[in-house]
């Protein structure tokens, strides 16, 4: 998920570069919901994996 964020990021710092603006909001609109997404899954995980003990 983490990936699809930074290519999502990339992708729109290009748009960006070459003037599309409306691809570029669209893009970082989405990386900012897959990168809150990924930090909420890992933190989910990481009190998952201290409530198990392992």
């Amino acid at each position: 998920m983490l990936y699809w964020a930074l290519i999502f990021l990339v992708v729109a710092l290009i748009a960006g570069l070459f003037g599309f603006g409306g691809v570029a909001s669209a893009s970082v609109g989405i990386a900012q919901i897959l990168f809150v997404l990924f930090l909420i899954l890992a933190a989910v995980a990481f009190v998952v994996q201290l409530v198990r003990g392992r």
